[in-house]
């Protein structure tokens, strides 16, 4: 049987527009969820909307819905894919896996494999990019599927916040601990544990100090090997771009790219964030 493949992820891969271009990946989006109006991540609202409305309103944010799903899904099925497989944020993080299982189940003559990236962002991203090459080389989707879940475990995530309000807002504080550092200007590492939830990775003290290790922690990960870097920031541009423009320099590093977290992301992280992802090649 010929397979037609299809990869679908969501909208927290956080792929540009250039990353995307050309490319059979299919991105459905999560929603911000205000008092009067829901918005589609990054289609009828920016993250500068989003910051700039933070002291009237803190927003929710949620998953696609079952039909939007569902439609994706005939919709490809339509255009006569055999398979799909559908890479999305972390179980710990969104309902958005669980969501996309319960509809998969929904279509039938469609074979459908969910996979949980444990994480978000340009690690789910580069995931993503990852598992449209497979199939861009013609391998069989079961081969296709072991390759990207075992390629998971190459991909770590690493990020600071100005504040961790909107975390805690969220509900997505996960194991990062100092929920009261900002009394005692501790500013928390935080990265993606093994089961996709954040956790404190290292502590440190005050914005300058936080960033100045972050790239130190990024540094010593990429020692030895071949990697790509991500640097992802929220309404922090100029700080993310120091990182960036160092990174860049490192010989063991192959691909960087830059960019700003969507809306969604940064409903729950608030403005100041600077993240990087690693991914090992």
């Amino acid at each position: 049987m010929n397979e037609k493949i299809a990869v679908v992820t969501d909208s927290t891969c956080d792929l540009t527009s250039d990353l995307l271009e050309g490319k059979d990946i299919h991105v459905v989006p999560l929603k911000v969820v205000y008092a009067d109006r829901v918005y589609h991540d990054k289609i009828d609202i920016t993250p500068q909307e989003v910051y700039d409305r933070l002291e009237e309103e803190i927003p929710t944010t949620s998953v696609p819905t079952p039909q939007e799903l569902k439609e994706k899904l005939l919709e490809l099925k339509e255009k006569k894919y055999t398979h799909v497989l559908a890479i999305h944020i972390s179980t710990g993080l969104s309902g958005t896996c669980n969501a996309m299982r319960l509809m998969s189940k929904e279509v039938e003559g469609l074979t459908v494999e969910v996979i949980d990236s444990k994480a978000l962002s340009m690690g789910l991203g580069r995931l993503v990019l990852y598992a449209h090459e497979l199939v861009g080389k013609g391998l069989k989707f079961d081969e296709i599927v072991q390759k990207t879940m075992d390629k998971v475990n190459d991909i770590k995530v690493f990020f600071v916040v100005a504040t961790l309000k909107y975390l805690v807002k969220g509900g997505r504080i996960g194991k990062v601990e100092g929920t009261i550092g900002g009394l005692l200007k501790i500013k928390p590492i935080i990265s993606i544990n093994e089961n996709g939830v954040y956790y404190t990775y290292e502590k440190t003290r005050g914005r300058k100090k936080s960033l100045e290790r972050l790239a130190q922690i990024v540094m010593e990960k990429i020692k030895e090997g071949r990697y790509i870097v991500d640097v992802m920031h929220a309404a922090a541009k100029d700080e993310a771009k120091a990182l960036y423009d160092e990174f860049s320099k490192n010989k063991n590093i192959e691909e960087t790219s830059f960019g700003e977290i969507g809306p969604v992301l940064g409903v729950h992280t608030g403005p100041g964030l600077v993240g990087v992802t690693i991914t090992k090649i």
